[in-house]
């Protein structure tokens, strides 16, 4: 698809210290028809909306991509209520802000709304069952989307990981080295995506989703399928990093919030609809691990 646009469009990334939002920035000199502007917290608070609009209205923006997210999965269930503004209130804001202005939302939600039941691919009408505070914010966010009914695409992905923030892939190269021996749990199945091939499907959409009436929701993540266990070894192979690494189950390894077993995430819609293909997980690994092989070699 081509990366040059005559659109000139103003986009706003929240959440832009995150791995999502670092790795649009990355890709920002390829997309030159938009022009791009990145805020977190300290520059943007999503959910206050007269400074929201008041953004919207002063750099004429015309599309946002919402990376912002509360991401901390067992900290959400002491922290339901913040967890909820973020996560939700936060989203229905900016729908308004951009139904208001005749606008494009792209917001970025999560296979883990899904109660992990499922024995096949998760399709995007399957109804969402949520069993965790963090899960079930997000899920608010989808419905207040909705109920805006405004042009926004509701974008599902899985298992984010990145060379930027805290993230599984780091964690594993990092322990790998310090310990003999880890214990990542096999009984848990989705498919890692590396937040580069996320980003850069977005850019590449926008000119398509930004006419449309209407709010999609579509499934994007890599190719293929893992367990948490896999996913270890993977990162341990390509790193060249020697740790035993055992297999045990979710039981074995108790924390406050709970997982879905299966999350593994159908993706014909996304890929029929605009005709793209995807990457799979381990091939987009290898380019994650490398570069943070080479950033170290660097430092």
């Amino acid at each position: 698809m081509a990366k040059s646009m005559s659109m000139n469009l103003n986009i706003l990334v929240t959440g832009s210290d995150g791995q999502l939002g670092n790795s649009i920035r990355q890709l920002e000199t390829i997309y030159t028809g938009y022009n791009l502007f990145f805020t977190d917290i300290a520059e943007l608070d999503i959910s206050n909306e007269s400074e929201v609009k008041r953004y919207i209205t002063e750099n004429k923006i015309k599309c946002i991509i919402n990376a912002a997210a509360y991401t901390a999965v067992d900290k959400a269930e002491e922290e339901p209520k913040l967890a909820n503004l973020i996560n939700g209130k936060a989203p229905a804001i900016l729908a308004r802000s951009m139904n208001a202005v005749n606008g494009l939302l792209v917001h970025i939600s999560t296979d883990y709304i899904f109660d992990g039941k499922a024995h096949q691919p998760l399709v995007e009408t399957d109804q969402p069952k949520p069993i965790s505070a963090y899960a079930n914010s997000k899920w608010l966010g989808e419905k207040l989307i909705l109920d805006e009914s405004c042009n926004a695409v509701i974008l599902r992905t899985s298992w984010l990981y990145s060379e930027f923030g805290h993230n599984f892939v780091k964690s594993m190269m990092k322990f790998g080295r310090e310990r003999e021996e880890l214990k990542v749990v096999f009984d848990q199945v989705g498919t890692p995506t590396y937040a580069v091939d996320l980003a850069r499907v977005i850019l590449d959409l926008i000119p398509e989703w930004v006419n449309k009436s209407t709010t999609e929701i579509y499934h994007y993540s890599n190719e293929g399928v893992a367990s948490w266990y896999d996913f270890a070894l993977a990162v341990h192979e390509l790193a060249g990093i020697k740790c035993r690494v055992l297999p045990i189950e979710t039981k074995d390894y108790p924390l406050p919030a709970k997982r879905p077993f299966y999350s593994l995430m159908n993706k014909e819609k996304i890929k029929t609809e605009f005709g793209i293909s995807l990457p799979h997980w381990r091939d987009s690994l290898k380019i994650c691990v490398d570069k943070l092989l080479s950033s170290e070699n660097r430092s």
